[in-house]
């Protein structure tokens, strides 16, 4: 068994964003089984969704270097992440007409430094608070909701510096999850889209 915290809405101090809408969305998360990781897209107690539904997947660690992968059906897999690493994947996808949403995944708690645009960071290595960065800035979360797959659910509200603090009654894997929505029109590949989103990911293990 395992449980699964999403953190579905935030207000950041930036400028740059602002809440996203109440409804539950899709997220790219990691999992890691010794050497090997792999990181899916969906909702961590749901059926995952086809890995080639998001475009241009990227594993990487702290340092940047990048990390082969191998999409496969249900995941995208990446055999040569050393165990005991923080691990990072990215990936995108066009989830409305004008919508895109950035995924952003994190493997592991050791590392206090964020890599990815928006990552959740823990204050301390190993623990249990953490704050949320964005772009090197940090920015506080307003509600942080709760849920597991025993359906044990809580809503959290964050201390006055703006981290969120949880506790792992449970053993087994845990996702933390943000989405956040960027304030601005972005041109990719000569498409322009009105509104983007960033959804990212902090998972990890606690052992029995």
């Amino acid at each position: 068994m395992f449980s699964s915290f999403r953190i579905r809405s935030i207000s950041l101090a930036a400028a740059l964003l602002a809440t996203a809408g109440a409804a539950q969305a899709d997220y790219l998360w990691l999992s890691r089984d010794g050497a090997a990781a792999a990181a899916r897209v969906g909702e961590l107690d749901k059926t995952p969704q086809p890995a080639a539904s998001v475009t241009a997947p990227r594993a990487f660690l702290a340092d940047g270097k990048d990390l082969p992968l191998t999409v496969e059906a249900d995941r995208v897999r990446i055999p040569g992440a050393a165990a005991g690493t923080d691990l990072r994947a990215v990936a995108s996808r066009v989830t409305g007409e004008n919508t895109l949403t950035q995924y952003q995944a994190r493997w592991g708690r050791t590392e206090t430094k964020a890599v990815n645009d928006l990552e959740l960071v823990p204050t301390e290595p190993n623990g249990n608070t953490f704050k949320l960065v964005w772009k090197g800035n940090t920015v506080a979360a307003s509600q942080v909701n709760v849920d597991t797959a025993e359906g044990w659910r809580r809503v959290l509200k964050p201390a006055k510096d703006g981290t969120v603090t949880l506790t792992t009654p449970f053993p087994g894997l845990y996702v933390l999850e943000v989405t956040a929505r960027v304030n601005g029109a972005v041109t990719v590949d000569g498409k322009k889209y009105e509104e983007v989103r960033h959804t990212a990911t902090l998972s990890f293990d606690v052992p029995r």
